[in-house]
C-alpha cells in the first residue's frame, strides 16, 4: 500500500547531504513544493490542475510515472508542513541560473492556467512567487505568455 513518508522520502532521497545527488533532489522536491502549491491556490484542485503539476515534473526532470507520483505524494505532504514559501525558493535561488527560474515559472503558469481560469489567489500567488524568485516583469509576463500558447497548443487538433 501507500509507504510511510519516512520510507517515501528514504527511497527518493537515498543520499548524503554532502552528496551532489541529493542537492538535485532537494531542487525537485522545492519546484515540486512550488507546483503544488499553485495548484492548490483557488477554490478546488481540479484534474486538469494534477496533470499539469504531473507533466511538469516529467518533463523538467525526466522522471518516470513511478518518480514522478512519489515526487508528488512527498510535495503535497512538504506543502502541508510548510509554514512559507520562502524555504523553496530560496533553494531555487542558490542553485538555478535565471533561465532556470524562468522555465519554473513559465510550469507554474501552465498549473495556473491549466483550468482556463486565473482566480485572484492564483494570480496573487504567481505574482509572488515571481517576485521571489527574482523575476524581471517582463520576463514574468513573457513566461506566462508562452505558457498560454502551449496550452491552446495542446488543445488544438
Amino acid at each position: 500500500m501507500l509507504r510511510t513518508l519516512n520510507d517515501l522520502f528514504r527511497s527518493l532521497f537515498d543520499a548524503s547531504p554532502e552528496d551532489e545527488a541529493f542537492g538535485e533532489h532537494q531542487l525537485r522536491l522545492a519546484t515540486a513544493v512550488l507546483l503544488v502549491e499553485v495548484m492548490r491556490s483557488d477554490s478546488e484542485v481540479l484534474a486538469e490542475e494534477r496533470e499539469a503539476v504531473l507533466a511538469a515534473l516529467r518533463d523538467k526532470f525526466a522522471l518516470n510515472d513511478d518518480e514522478v507520483a512519489r515526487l508528488f505524494e512527498l510535495a503535497q505532504a512538504k506543502s502541508d508542513e510548510a509554514i512559507d514559501l520562502h524555504q523553496f525558493t530560496s533553494q531555487l535561488n542558490k542553485s538555478f541560473s535565471p533561465e532556470q527560474k524562468l522555465h519554473v515559472i513559465e510550469l507554474l503558469w501552465r498549473v495556473a492556467l491549466a483550468d482556463d481560469h486565473l482566480s485572484a489567489h492564483e494570480n496573487h500567488l504567481m505574482r509572488r512567487l515571481g517576485d521571489l524568485l527574482y523575476i524581471p516583469h517582463a520576463d514574468y509576463i513573457a513566461a506566462k505568455q508562452r505558457a498560454r500558447e502551449a496550452l491552446k497548443a495542446q488543445v488544438a487538433p
